[in-house]
């Protein structure tokens, strides 16, 4: 079995886990614990700052460590924090449950950093795309089922043993990525941690690719998460529909996501790479506008269908936008480089939720999806107005260098 076949492996366990955790926390801690809105927003919050928190000091350490070890302690990681939170179920301290699940996320967040730096490692440049495509499939096909499923078998009587599927998937990355290679380590400098930070940041904002990808991803994100924050209000309000509708819509989105990841793994070898680059951008524009131009009480097959576009366009950007990070950084930066970008777009999230939210109360959600409509435009002008049009062919992009 091949190294990316073992690291994709791993991949399905610890986005299985993440998203029993994801989909479960708020669930268990109404129907174990009992407990009240507010600290169910603290254990969802607390799985969020495990993106924010953890990956700028953990690309410093992807950067200067073993990628294997690495790998077998984010695996590790997860793999106790899930178990300590099922444990934490069993004897009834919310405390220690809302402890263990943010160990656990900290575990997920520490191996897709390193799985990127994995990847060019183990990957010759024309097959990068389809690796990275593996390792999203996983990520997509995991995103749609597990909330699928959880829904209809999570109840009071099975929520005790939630978490005991997930501490199996972390077990299950975990004996997968134990058999890795052991993979070069970069020679090692004396510079400090701001310096490395520091250096990892400016090499984003000065490269004629990073940057547009990290303002692609900054105002895509920013727009989604006002979108997610607006829909209910939009469904109920504007359309006179259920709420329901919004679950159905965000299927369909986890749905296209895996189509998306597959179209890239099936024909990155003959579709070139600025076609997904510019797509899914792009095509998150459309969805938008289409979604704005629902007349109330219209068809919700349209919002439906603006969703999948939501989910297969930006699926493919993803998947070709990683392999472009990836071969455009030297390795030994390659874990900062992907930190900052990866700190920026869940930086953002909190504010495009709180954008969406605030003018959806103060004037309608209909204004507020103007605001996702620019947002989402804006993420396509970054795509459109730079070299990101130009990248035609993987086996080139090596011989682009920092502006």
């Amino acid at each position: 079995m091949s190294a990316i076949q073992r690291l994709t492996l791993s991949a399905y366990g610890m986005h299985l886990a993440d998203q029993v955790a994801l989909v479960s926390v708020p669930l268990v801690a109404a129907l174990v614990f009992d407990a009240p809105a507010q600290i169910i927003g603290v254990l969802v919050a607390c799985q969020s700052m495990a993106h924010l928190l953890g990956s700028l000091p953990f690309g410093l350490i992807i950067d200067r460590a073993q990628a294997r070890t690495v790998a077998i302690a984010a695996a590790l990681i997860s793999c106790v924090g899930f178990g300590f939170a099922a444990l934490s179920v069993f004897v009834g301290s919310v405390l220690w449950f809302g402890a263990s699940v943010t160990a656990a996320g900290f575990g997920v967040v520490l191996f897709v950093l390193v799985s990127l730096s994995i990847v060019p490692k183990v990957t010759e440049v024309t097959h990068i795309a389809k690796a990275n495509a593996r390792l999203d499939l996983a990520r997509a096909l995991c995103s749609f089922a597990v909330p699928l499923s959880a829904g209809m078998l999570i109840t009071a009587q099975t929520a005790d043993w939630v978490f005991v599927i997930a501490a199996a998937g972390g077990v299950f990355a975990l004996t997968a990525v134990t058999s890795l290679p052991a993979f070069s380590v970069a020679p090692q400098t004396a510079d400090g941690i701001l310096t490395r930070i520091r250096e990892g940041g400016r090499f984003v904002l000065r490269h004629k690719l990073l940057l547009p990808i990290s303002l692609c991803a900054i105002f895509w994100n920013l727009a989604f998460a006002a979108l997610l924050v607006i829909m209910v209000p939009l469904v109920v309000q504007v359309h006179g529909a259920e709420p329901g509708v919004f679950g159905i819509a965000l299927g369909a989105f986890g749905l296209a996501a895996i189509f998306g990841a597959w179209t890239v793994g099936r024909f990155s070898s003959s579709v070139p790479p600025n076609v997904f680059l510019l797509f899914g951008p792009g095509s998150s524009v459309l969805a938008a506008i289409g979604l704005y131009f629902i007349p109330p009480g219209g068809s919700m097959l349209a919002i439906y269908a603006a969703f999948f576009l939501l989910g297969f366009g930006p699926s493919m950007w993803l998947t070709t936008q990683n392999s472009v990070r990836q071969l455009v950084t030297p390795a030994a930066m390659l874990g900062r480089v992907n930190a900052v970008i990866q700190t920026a777009i869940y930086g953002v999230r909190p504010l495009g939720a709180l954008l969406g939210g605030a003018i959806a109360g103060a004037a309608s959600p209909r204004l507020a999806l103007t605001l996702v409509v620019l947002a989402y435009g804006g993420s396509f002008a970054a795509a459109l107005f730079s070299q990101l049009r130009t990248v035609r062919r993987y086996a080139d992009i090596r011989l682009v260098e920092p502006a």
